[in-house]
């Protein structure tokens, strides 16, 4: 049994969000008393989060579904210099334009997951960044950060033992986050900041800062840096980034990357990714052989059903269910279009798999799956990497089927 009182910590340790928090009694007792406002930054670096930033969206919606107010702050101001943690080098600078469309699309999937109608806020730390002035910035923040500490933050200390340029313009960051938290507690009552476990010394900074600036009291909950079982990083796979705008990978395979999910991982990622009771949870986790598949399948549709809506959800599960265990040509599966005249004129194989399926990341890969017998054709295993695809190729449905494994597979429809 959890020694928490507030519905909000003992949920979030029941499953399994809970590394590392900085007064655990302290929050608790805030958090029981009544609502808390409490935050996660996310820089705007692409159009789209991916899967790697999931598991702190799920902290959001777990916040507000427990009667507290969530912040989803973009970066609007910190994108334009960049976190250094765990990197080897300095971000790609963006435009304001470009940060700004960048925000405008993201916000669409923070709208699935929290209910902004309902008190959720999504704050910009432009709105305060760029209004700064340097000089004023320095007195009053800059006495409170000494060098010789910010040399032992790991986002710093790594870089520099990788014999890494970390630049000056990187440097502050940690100094800006932790101005964020400042702020939002002065706009927002903001008394928590939630993240990643390797966000824990920027946090930090951000409680100094308020106790030194301010007299405040703030508080900092992390989470795991989750992986697979097998190590590998959520939110990757060998085909990129799993992103969460539709746009860019389609609730097919959306669902497919879950329903991909090791054994080992099955229980822990139905805790985390979806809102199924620990006690359905405890009975899927329980399943043997190849029972687990049903389990993954569940992971897999709840899952979606959070990001793409049920609907879209059901059909995806209908559609791998059609391809795979009724043997079909599934209408529903992602479809490529390319011009007839390009398959009159021949179509290469890489080709086909590398620039128009995007199935693999390029021709090399194309040539070891071949070699490996990992491509299909129209369910045929493609043997000859000089095969050149024509509209002898269509099947009666007027399309080309293109696999990777059992698992993935895109449609090639000429218009």
């Amino acid at each position: 049994m959890s020694s928490y009182r507030s519905d909000l910590l003992r949920t979030l340790e029941a499953r399994g969000y809970i590394h590392q928090c900085s007064d655990p009694e302290g929050l608790d007792a805030k958090a029981a008393a009544g609502p808390i406002t409490a935050y996660i930054g996310f820089d705007a670096t692409a159009s789209s989060l991916h899967a790697g930033h999931l598991l702190s969206i799920m902290m959001l919606r777990t916040l507000q579904r427990t009667g507290h107010r969530p912040i989803a702050l973009m970066g609007g101001g910190t994108t334009k210099i960049g976190d250094p943690s765990g990197k080897d080098e300095a971000r790609r600078m963006l435009t304001d334009a470009q940060i700004d469309d960048n925000i405008a699309s993201i916000r669409r999937v923070f709208a699935q997951f929290l209910d902004f109608s309902a008190g959720a806020i999504l704050e910009n730390n432009a709105a305060w960044l760029d209004e700064l002035k340097y000089i004023p910035l320095l007195r009053e923040v800059g006495p409170h950060f000494t060098i010789n500490r910010m040399l032992t933050f790991d986002s710093v200390k790594l870089r520099l033992e990788r014999e890494q340029p970390l630049t000056f313009l990187e440097f502050n960051y940690m100094i800006l986050q932790a101005y964020d938290f400042v702020e939002l507690n002065a706009r927002h009552g903001c008394i928590l900041q939630m993240g990643g476990s390797d966000q824990w010394g920027n946090i930090i900074n951000g409680i100094e800062l308020g106790r030194r600036m301010r007299g405040t009291e703030l508080h900092a909950l992390t989470t795991p840096l989750l992986t697979t079982s097998s190590g590998a990083k959520m939110g990757k796979t060998a085909g990129g980034a799993v992103w969460l705008d539709a746009a860019l990978l389609s609730p097919y395979d959306y669902w497919q990357y879950w329903r991909n999910t090791g054994d080992a991982d099955v229980a822990r990622f139905l805790k985390l990714f979806t809102e199924l009771p620990l006690d359905e949870i405890a009975r899927l986790a329980a399943l043997e052989g190849q029972e687990i598949n049903e389990a993954k399948k569940v992971l897999a549709t709840e899952a979606t059903a959070l990001l793409h809506g049920r609907a879209a959800a059901e059909a995806a599960e209908a559609t791998a269910r059609t391809t795979f265990e009724d043997g079909a040509l599934a209408a529903s599966l992602p479809t490529v279009e390319i011009a007839m005249a390009e398959l009159e004129a021949g179509l290469g194989v890489l080709t086909a798999f590398c620039e128009k399926a995007q199935l693999v990341a390029s021709n090399g890969e194309a040539r070891r799956q071949i070699k490996g017998g990992g491509l299909k054709v129209n369910d045929i295993t493609v043997t000859d990497e000089k095969l050149v695809l024509s509209p002898r190729a269509l099947t009666p449905e007027g399309v080309i089927k293109l696999s990777l494994g059992k698992k993935r597979h895109v449609l090639l429809r000429p218009v």
